[in-house]
């Protein structure tokens, strides 16, 4: 492994004062399954702010807040699961169904549930519907989960709520085995916070997994199956089929699917799960999907097939193919939600689509967060998710030297991100993030040197150290004047990347 060690460097390395705490190709002849399924097709039309909160700058609701996510922290973390939606099945009892006030899109699948929950918030705010939208992990703030009207709730809000619910939390923790886990008091608290508001529709992105996922007491209208990849392989399968068959379970009677490109076996197990409950099928390529993408500045220039005809000249802000095929898919259901390609076949408002999808942002998705050189922080942390930023990385910024700077989960199969990263990445330095989770640096270089080679593998235990390393990197030789640095490995590397950088 290299020995190079970056010097210090006046000014713009101030910055790094400390580490805060903190598609798959469809095969089409599933006839079998589809015959049998009713399929949602349209009769007419051709076939910034980020939204990430700081700490509050009053000491006392920072204090508070501070209070709160220890409490928090107390409980079960989101990645020990028991397979049963029991104990919220009781909180929502005793909160009075607050789930049941409003109507539901529900998301699942392996990767781009939170830019395409997103895009269908940003959607549905054009429509002047009040949106509550739930979402994870967070990015830099607990806060960011909880959103009303396209922002995260305040700091005084969640405090709040939390204390609201604290007694109806308690009381079901006193009646089970186990106590409500930390994503599942969350879950309970924006459900309540969604019902106070009041919200039109909620927008609910599942944890993990589908059937006993703690979101899975709504009765979504519309289910949203993102694409299917290998993940949480020790809880949810080893395969895209077996993975599926839980995923499926968000699927409710009567819904209408949107179905993201899968893997055939993944295809296949949610389009019978779709036949056993007499839901509506849409389907990525078929009903709807991306007819023409052009590299824009910024973002991308769409054209998109609807449920009800074609929207062109369609600003994205977001980089890579896979953001333009998560924009199909939010707004195949959005449309859906208002009955596009079932009770009647129209378009929606051209106008009013264009300018929601040009406002929409997604931290920590390949997001800039410098210039010169050029900073990308990607939360990829999968090989699917990594070998979708490689490609966006490679058609969008055209990098001559690219340094990757990777911290990981331990349990996450890093091989197969490295793998996915190498031919792109000119070197890599590897690091760890703050989590008790984080993979060990060193256990990390020792893969990474399999994957790179010595030669270009370099260790920085600490991130800061770790992004001053990259950056010194991508500027130590002049000829590279077109360098950039590549954040990427796991959410809470980027967000605490994010706050190392200083993102203004």
């Amino acid at each position: 492994m290299s020995e190079h060690r970056p010097s210090d460097q006046p000014g713009e390395y101030d910055e790094f004062d400390e580490i805060v705490d903190a598609a798959t190709d469809r095969d089409p002849d599933l006839a079998v399954i589809e015959a049998g399924s009713r399929t949602l097709r349209a009769q007419s039309g051709p076939a910034q702010n980020d939204g990430v909160p700081a700490r509050p700058e009053d000491p006392e609701v920072d204090k508070a807040l501070r209070a709160v996510e220890q409490e928090l922290a107390s409980r079960w973390g989101e990645t020990k699961l028991d397979p049963s939606v029991v104990r919220i099945k009781g909180l929502m009892d005793v909160l009075g169904d607050p789930q049941r006030t409003y109507p539901s899109i529900h998301i699942t699948g392996t990767n781009g549930k939170t830019s395409t929950a997103r895009m269908i918030e940003a959607l549905l705010g054009a429509f002047d519907l009040r949106t509550g939208r739930y979402t994870s992990p967070h990015v830099q703030s607990i806060t960011e989960r909880i959103s009303l009207d396209g922002a995260p709730i305040s700091a005084e809000r969640f405090i709040e709520t939390y204390e609201d619910t604290k007694p109806y939390i308690e009381m079901v923790d006193g009646s089970q085995e186990y106590r409500l886990s930390f994503f599942e008091v969350l879950t309970g608290m924006a459900y309540a916070a969604f019902a106070d508001a009041p919200v039109d529709v909620a927008v609910v992105e599942v944890g993990m997994g589908g059937t006993w996922d703690a979101t899975n007491v709504i009765d979504a209208s519309v289910a949203v199956v993102m694409p299917i990849d290998l993940d949480h392989t020790d809880r949810l399968g080893s395969t895209p089929g077996e993975i599926a068959v839980e995923k499926a379970g968000i699927i409710k009677p009567g819904a209408t699917v949107i179905l993201a490109q899968q893997p055939v076996d993944a295809a296949q197990v949610m389009l019978k799960k779709a036949v056993d409950v007499d839901a509506t099928v849409a389907r990525a390529g078929m009903e709807f999907g991306v007819v023409a993408r052009e590299i824009a500045v910024g973002g991308q220039q769409l054209t998109l097939r609807g449920l009800g005809g074609e929207y062109e000249q369609i600003f994205l802000p977001l980089y890579g193919a896979h953001q333009a095929q998560n924009a199909s898919v939010a707004l195949a259901a959005v449309e859906a939600f208002f009955g596009i390609g079932a009770q009647h076949a129209r378009r929606l408002d051209m106008d009013t689509v264009r300018k929601a999808f040009a406002s929409v942002s997604s931290p920590g998705r390949l997001e800039v967060v410098r210039r010169s050189p050029t900073v990308v922080l990607d939360a990829a942390h999968n090989p699917a998710g990594a070998r979708a930023a490689a490609d966006a990385v490679t058609e969008s910024f055209g990098f001559s030297r690219l340094i990757g700077v990777v911290g990981s989960s331990d349990g996450k199969d890093v091989r197969g991100v490295l793998e996915a990263l190498e031919p792109i990445c000119t070197e890599v330095v590897v690091t760890q993030n703050s989590s008790f989770r984080a993979m060990g640096a060193d256990a990390l270089a020792a893969v990474a040197v399999e994957v790179f080679g010595d030669d270009r593998v370099q260790v920085e235990p600490r991130l800061d150290d770790a992004l001053e390393a990259a950056i010194t990197l991508a500027e130590e030789e002049s000829e590279f004047a077109g360098a950039g640095v590549l954040v990427t490995g796991s959410v809470i590397t980027v967000g605490e990347a994010r706050l190392l950088l200083r993102r203004r």
